[in-house]
């Protein structure tokens, strides 16, 4: 009997691995009022990530906080999503994310700028590994809507070279000349 305890012990440690980091975002406290007093429960909202481009949130009510956090924490690692970032560090192209009465506008950032980005929205950046983002929230300040706004909007986007595989042509065909710009603003001039 101790012997299966033990394996028992062992599969939960693996489940528990470090390469996941999370970020607590909002914690609410609510009463129910009963015929002895109020009860009090506890509702958690928590971003988990990789920092190597998988992100995740969820959310867990219990009557208390460190079990709120953990049923929430569970659930983001089974609703995790893959967004590619051009160079480990930054968006592809500008998105726009929607949900309810929120809107998010995240726009790709040259290297050095760091993350511009409000609460909720800044935790889902670096927990997804982005370093450079330029991000304005709109509508809604719930962080709840913030949130899935903010996973709407990397779920819609597109690495260059998905775009060129779905089109059948060359990724080099797809992205913008970066010589052939400068040269033609001179020949105008």
């Amino acid at each position: 009997m101790a012997e299966r305890d033990n394996r028992r012990g062992r599969g939960r440690d693996r489940d528990e691995t470090p390469e996941f980091a999370d970020r607590l975002v909002a914690i609410n406290r609510v009463s129910k009022t009963v015929k002895g007093g109020k009860r009090f429960g506890f509702a958690a909202l928590v971003v988990v990530g990789d920092q190597k481009g998988r992100v995740g949130f969820g959310k867990g009510k219990a009557k208390e906080v460190p079990e709120a956090i953990r049923k929430a924490t569970e659930q983001a690692k089974r609703q995790m999503i893959r967004v590619q970032l051009r160079e480990g560090r930054t968006l592809h192209h500008d998105i726009e994310g929607r949900h309810g009465a929120g809107k998010v506008v995240m726009r790709s950032a040259p290297e050095g700028t760091g993350i511009i980005a409000g609460g909720p929205m800044r935790a889902v950046f670096e927990m997804l590994g982005v370093k450079d983002v330029v991000s304005k929230s709109l509508g809604s300040q719930n962080p709840y809507n913030m949130i899935r706004a903010t996973i709407n909007g990397l779920q819609k986007e597109q690495s260059p070279r998905s775009v060129a595989q779905r089109r059948g042509k060359k990724v080099a065909d797809i992205l913008p000349k970066r010589d052939e710009a400068p040269a033609a603003a001179e020949a105008e001039a």
